[in-house]
């Protein structure tokens, strides 16, 4: 069973619900870094950098961020080596982020992206592959 870690900010909450409730009628395994409700407003950085340890430090390979547009939680998650967030609006993004960038790190926005599009995006996320070759070599100036 893979393990995937999942956090968003206090907008992206709702959202973040429905992709652990999928994920887990898909039987994967959930490290939810939080927040467990969208009351009080919380920092984006705090939970990104949570999940990104998780990646980091070898507990999970793939996470899930969301906030309300995604561009908060792509900028905090990217300033960590090894980390690849991807910010996806579509489905093609998500599947070339993965294919093309080894993307480890899905982020989403929630005021931009309908529930049914997100969990079509993390689908495509969770089901493609890194084509390594050329995308290698590309990757590797960036490490």
């Amino acid at each position: 069973m893979q393990k995937i870690s999942i956090a968003s900010d206090h907008n992206g909450v709702n959202l973040k619900d429905k992709i652990r409730q999928y994920l887990e009628v898909a039987k994967y395994e959930i490290v939810d870094f939080g927040p467990l409700d969208s009351v009080e407003a919380v920092d984006y950085p705090d939970y990104a950098q949570k999940l990104c340890e998780s990646i980091i430090d070898g507990e999970v390979s793939i996470g899930v961020l969301v906030c309300g547009t995604g561009i908060g939680m792509s900028i905090a998650a990217n300033r960590h080596s090894g980390i690849r967030a991807a910010l996806c609006v579509n489905s093609f993004m998500a599947e070339r982020s993965r294919a093309h960038n080894d993307a480890n790190i899905l982020v989403i926005g929630s005021l931009i992206s309908s529930e049914q599009d997100s969990i079509e995006m993390l689908k495509k996320f969770l089901h493609t592959s890194f084509e390594g070759g050329r995308h290698a070599r590309r990757l590797s100036k960036i490490s």
